[in-house]
């Protein structure tokens, strides 16, 4: 399950920083196309955001994680690159 919520906390910071560039970039160059991508970047995003803090939850107790590790790991889904940062301190065991 470590090496799942790793591919997770991957996916999930690459989600955040496409919905990121859609929302910057696109949206101004081609609002037709930002409409178009809004929606399966979101839901994909949401998913993965949902699926991360689930498993953070069930990776807790396993990991032996105190709560300062666990509120940072749940923090660092809502901060752009943060998941990546996760990914190699928390996780390198997976």
């Amino acid at each position: 399950m470590n090496k799942f919520f790793k591919n997770i906390a991957i996916l999930e910071g690459i989600s955040y920083l496409v919905l990121f560039s859609n929302m910057l970039i696109i949206k101004f160059l081609n609002p037709v196309l930002y409409k178009t991508f809004l929606f399966p970047i979101g839901m994909t995003h949401g998913v993965l955001f949902i699926g991360y803090v689930i498993l953070a939850f069930f990776l807790k107790k396993s990991q032996g994680w105190d709560l300062k590790s666990f509120i940072t790991i749940l923090i660092a889904s809502l901060l752009p690159f943060a998941t990546f940062f996760v990914e190699k301190k928390y996780l390198k065991n997976a």
